[in-house]
């Protein structure tokens, strides 16, 4: 009885340990499992942060969405809308407005001014409509979706300002929101200088920030349409860089004056020292947009 019951035992365990490996195996697949799981789920949800932070850019004051247009926002349009010089302007044009960035910058910083962006690209236009709406300005921006060449104003204005497409020759991207963006096929800086003067009060000013080898070639254009260097800042981003962007403020002349009556302001600004930290100048020029710098 004894040898029986051993041997059904004994051959009870034969049969069933298979069985018994494949539970355990189950067990640890089912681990991994759930494990894969999680570990895929923290992996979207963090892809869907990422995504969704770089959908925006939040400064101190008022939020850009960006997420619709080919050019977000970077440190040129900061500069150009932190450098631009506004004191006593009361109408602003921003001339290819993109997102709305240095439209939005000239509100915060002009509180009696009435500032007009101009955008060609539908989904950018779309995106900075939205984003003047929500910031404490809204009633102060006027929108207009159209083409620069083909705008005209009952106004004149004594401040326009431009972060212009700058690439000629590049090769083209094949998004054509980005090419449009980029490259000054549908304005070039000879239509943007004629119709800012057309468009400027008698020694009104025109801004723009471009790479700087094109200065020579901007300013000589510029000067075609009575438009002279007033001030001038050579942007490095460091100690033993080469200098990148140019911003340029030109002074509206009349048809006898052959350069600015004053004299030309000239500086130069370092964005980060030599041990890769952002400068004082940079920090005080942007302290009341930029949250942390």
């Amino acid at each position: 009885m004894w040898l029986c019951l051993k041997k059904r035992v004994k051959l009870r365990l034969i049969i069933h340990f298979p069985t018994l490996c494949h539970l355990k195996k189950n067990k640890k697949h089912a681990k991994r499992t759930r494990n894969s799981r999680i570990i895929h789920k923290f992996a979207s949800i963090l892809r869907e942060s990422v995504k969704m932070s770089n959908a925006y850019f939040q400064f101190k004051q008022f939020t850009i969405w960006h997420q619709r247009c080919a050019m977000k926002v970077g440190t040129d349009g900061v500069l150009a809308g932190a450098l631009t010089p506004v004191e006593g302007a009361r109408h602003i044009l921003d001339v290819g407005t993109g997102s709305g960035l240095i439209a939005l910058m000239l509100a915060q910083r002009c509180p009696e001014a009435q500032i007009t962006a101009i955008e060609i690209d539908d989904d950018a236009a779309n995106q900075a409509a939205e984003n003047f709406a929500a910031s404490p300005w809204a009633e102060r921006i006027q929108l207009v979706h159209g083409d620069f060449n083909e705008y005209t104003s009952d106004i004149l204005f004594d401040l326009i300002v431009s972060n212009p497409p700058y690439f000629t020759d590049s090769l083209r991207n094949p998004d054509p929101h980005r090419t449009q963006a980029r490259h000054n096929e549908t304005l070039n800086y000879h239509q943007l200088f004629l119709r800012a003067r057309n468009l400027l009060q008698p020694k009104g000013i025109c801004c723009v920030i471009i790479p700087t080898e094109s200065e020579s070639f901007v300013n000589d254009m510029a000067s075609r349409h009575h438009l002279f260097p007033q001030a001038v800042t050579h942007i490095y981003t460091k100690p033993g860089k080469p200098c990148r962007r140019v911003f340029i403020t030109y002074w509206k002349g009349s048809e006898n004056d052959l350069y600015y009556p004053g004299e030309k302001a000239e500086q130069t600004l370092y964005l980060m020292d030599a041990n890769s930290q952002y400068t004082p100048e940079y920090r005080k020029l942007t302290e009341d947009f930029y949250i942390k710098l």
